[in-house]
């Protein structure tokens, strides 16, 4: 058993940071309000160290607070695929001229109303992010962006065009679980058509993790860090074990 508390100034305090927004103008009372309440969500010794007035009747907070709480980081299992295994790009396109034998195409696009590109444009541009090339880049790879905005419907009838092997759907808004009503419905409308089982489908977003993606019915999911080499690595192997079972 390794059990583990939040650390602020030495280790095991219990120290945390919280911000959050009210629906109270800034002030003494909002402050106290704050207070209070990061009292009854049962942290001890809270501090306002910030506040600011978003509008007349809003305010921002942030409060330091201690916590007793710990959990034993041996139980932890992690929500995301392993990216240890990931593959550089050479590798990637060595990958599929040994095991494929022909080029991977893959479609991907923000869907639904989400106007964010900068997740899609990660992964599929060819400059990439963070020093990692994006699957335009793969000379294996045919890949296209469709951008944002763009509806399922419209997705999967580029995707059947281009006779895609992969589908990328990125969700970055989550307000009310847009996210999940918009994955379910591409699912859905997959299956409605009897293609789910054509494509390998991946969900990827700031928000989005494997186990969720997964249960909406996606092969994977994945959510901060991931660059292009690892949806690549995913891809492909899938690709080959899909070739292998039928």
């Amino acid at each position: 058993m390794k059990l583990i508390r939040t650390y602020g100034d030495t280790l095991d305090d219990g120290k945390v940071q919280l911000s959050f927004t009210l629906p109270v103008p800034d002030g003494a009372r909002g402050r106290e309000a704050a207070r209070k309440l990061v009292l009854a969500w049962g942290f001890k010794e809270c501090e306002v160290v910030h506040s600011a007035p978003l509008s007349e009747e809003f305010s921002f907070y942030v409060v330091y607070g201690k916590s007793e709480t710990a959990i034993d980081f041996d139980t932890v299992e992690a929500d995301e695929i392993d990216k240890d295994a990931s593959m550089s790009m050479d590798e990637v396109n060595e990958f599929i001229r040994q095991h494929i034998k022909r080029k991977v195409v893959v479609v991907g696009a923000c869907t639904g109303f989400d106007a964010h590109t900068v997740g899609i444009d990660a992964i599929m541009n060819m400059k990439g992010y963070n020093h990692h090339y994006g699957l335009e880049r793969y000379p294996e790879i045919e890949a296209y962006n469709l951008g944002a905005q763009v509806p399922n419907e419209k997705l999967i009838d580029f995707a059947v065009k281009v006779k895609a092997d992969a589908i990328l759907v990125s969700q970055v808004v989550t307000q009310k679980d847009t996210h999940i009503h918009n994955m379910t419905e591409f699912i859905e409308l997959l299956e409605a058509k009897n293609l789910r089982d054509r494509f390998i489908c991946i969900a990827g977003g700031p928000r989005i993790g494997n186990k969720l993606a997964v249960e909406l019915g996606f092969d994977a999911g994945f959510g901060r860090g991931t660059y292009a080499d690892d949806v690549a690595t995913f891809i492909v192997k899938k690709l080959v074990e899909k070739a292998q079972a039928s």
